[in-house]
């Protein structure tokens, strides 16, 4: 396993956009450049959930980070309606995938159809994990530019 530069166990070296295609059964192929990282850094576990943030897109993580992201949702209390509402779709909505031997996972129906994925998608490598988007929220996403209103402290300093 590469230097943990999350503090999850995993280092971040998942990045790019890529076009897939869900096939008849549900499945995406993971692209031939991110086969060997998943099988040998991730030991060939991931896990899918929904992105809580985000409209039309999944996250997928290496089962490593993803046991920190589960216990560091568990933590939060019940008590609170946010709290409830991530905990259902980071935890009770993940479903743990091993590629088979062609390297495809399988999307769970209700994910897929809750998105609105069908044929067309976009994988892209966010550093520790995957975000898998329905082709029209990717379009929708990339399509809406950040304005100044929404530059935060934290992203005025920032130099791109």
């Amino acid at each position: 396993m590469k230097p943990a530069a999350d503090g999850y166990g995993v280092a971040d070296v998942l990045q790019g956009e890529n076009a897939i295609t869900i096939d008849d059964k549900g499945r995406l192929a993971i692209p031939t450049s991110y086969r060997e990282i998943v099988a040998s850094d991730f030991g060939n576990r991931l896990v899918i959930t929904y992105n809580p943030f985000e409209v039309g897109a999944l996250w997928i993580y290496p089962y490593a980070v993803w046991e920190g992201v589960r216990d560091s949702v568990n933590q939060l209390s019940r008590l609170k309606a946010t709290n409830r509402a991530m905990q259902l779709k980071l935890v009770g909505a993940a479903s743990i995938v091993e590629p088979d031997g062609n390297g495809r996972i399988a999307i769970p129906a209700s994910m897929r159809s809750a998105l609105g994925i069908e044929k067309k998608a976009v994988l892209l490598g966010m550093g520790d994990r995957f975000e898998l988007w329905s082709e029209q929220a990717h379009r929708a996403q990339i399509g809406t530019p950040l304005g100044d209103d929404d530059l935060g402290d934290d992203l005025v300093g920032l130099q791109l």
